[in-house]
């Protein structure tokens, strides 16, 4: 069965970027021009996934009001004449299907993803966490649905992260079966290094069979007291097989300010509209020549 659906969480806080998070969404931070969950969509859409289901909570209305049909900004525009502009807002919307539910509750990755199964239904889906910012020449959720296409099961995102941050996300251990592609063993969310089984990091994409809501059910709080998906996808391994690609790409955790700032720097030197006024700056820049 095809992936038509992907799920979008957004209802975290944002703590690792406050005060700035206090107001905004972090999915809403803007990156050179768009907010990092635009990126996400994108993405999706260019593996011809167009259903996007996103898991919101409070003060997360942001979100609901950018992907709205804008009249306003419409009928500004069209007086302006800046056609072009009212273009790239209104593609998006006219694309894709958007739907949204609440996660009333911070109980954790896992749990959020819970509260799309009505809407998921019994359909492979993916998973999109918008902070993961990644920059690649083929889109990463079409690397992984390209591999989908050919194994019909879960496929999980990865990179090899430095031994120091080990702890910081859900490690695999596997079976490398083509060049980068891992037959998953393996999983343990944010081990100390020492139990690691691997370096290979579960980064925020992921196709899922409908399957994990039925572990996601039975998963006890783990780390953090929260419900881990990596927790469920290990107890997911126990009846099928889950792959594991090492994509193509550079990742920027826009969760982190200096990995936040890297991607403006690289995202906006790819902007036909500002690259040559930012390549001058950073020419200029009394930093860059210390």
């Amino acid at each position: 069965m095809k992936v038509n659906k992907a799920v979008f969480p957004a209802a975290g806080l944002g703590t690792r970027l406050l005060p700035i998070t206090k107001s905004i969404p972090k999915e809403m931070l803007v990156l050179v021009d768009k907010p990092l969950i635009q990126y996400g969509v994108e993405e999706c859409m260019c593996a011809d996934i167009t259903d996007i289901i996103i898991i919101t909570g409070r003060g997360k209305t942001a979100i609901e009001d950018y992907f709205d049909r804008s009249i306003e900004h419409e009928i500004l525009l069209k007086e302006k004449g800046k056609h072009h502009l009212l273009k790239s807002v209104d593609e998006i919307s006219s694309r894709i299907s958007l739907t949204y539910t609440r996660q009333k509750e911070a109980l954790g990755l896992g749990h959020a993803i819970l509260c799309a199964q009505n809407m998921v239904g019994e359909e492979p889906f993916a998973v999109v966490l918008s902070d993961d910012i990644i920059d690649s020449d083929t889109p990463v959720m079409k690397q992984m649905v390209d591999i989908y296409k050919n194994f019909r099961y879960s496929v999980l995102a990865v990179q090899r992260v430095k031994d120091e941050d080990v702890s910081k996300y859900g490690i695999i251990s596997g079976k490398e079966i083509e060049k980068g592609l891992y037959a998953v063993e393996d999983l343990v969310e944010k081990p100390e290094l020492k139990d690691a089984p691997s370096n290979l990091a579960i980064i925020g994409r992921y196709i899922l069979m409908p399957d994990i809501f039925n572990f996601l059910k039975d998963t006890k709080p783990g780390k953090g007291g929260e419900i881990q998906l990596t927790d469920a996808i290990k107890s997911l391994l126990q009846i099928q097989p889950v792959y594991a690609l090492e994509f193509e790409g550079n990742r920027y955790d826009g969760g982190n300010k200096l990995d936040l700032l890297k991607a403006q720097i690289i995202y906006g030197l790819k902007n036909d509209e500002i690259r040559s006024g930012l390549t001058e700056f950073i020419k200029k820049s009394e930093w860059c020549r210390n």
